[in-house]
């Protein structure tokens, strides 16, 4: 289950996306096809809920987020 919470809320100019781990079953065959067939994956979503990546690591999940000029924040 998708939980969309609006962490624009919370105020500031910041560029603040969500990192969220995901399990394989949640993705579309698309997705799971580009993955390698990893079972944990992780998610990083925009402010609004917008899934905007799906990584193996969550190391790379921030990395990525940082690199495109975003502040990762973690959400179990």
């Amino acid at each position: 289950m998708d939980t969309q919470i609006d962490l624009k809320s919370l105020g500031g100019d910041a560029r603040i996306v969500y990192v969220r781990a995901v399990d394989a079953a949640e993705l579309s065959a698309e997705v799971l096809e580009e993955l390698d067939g990893a079972k944990q994956l992780y998610a990083v979503h925009a402010a609004d809920g917008e899934r905007l990546a799906v990584v193996q690591d969550r190391d790379v999940a921030f990395l990525l987020a940082r690199q495109n000029d975003y502040a990762p924040v973690t959400v179990h």
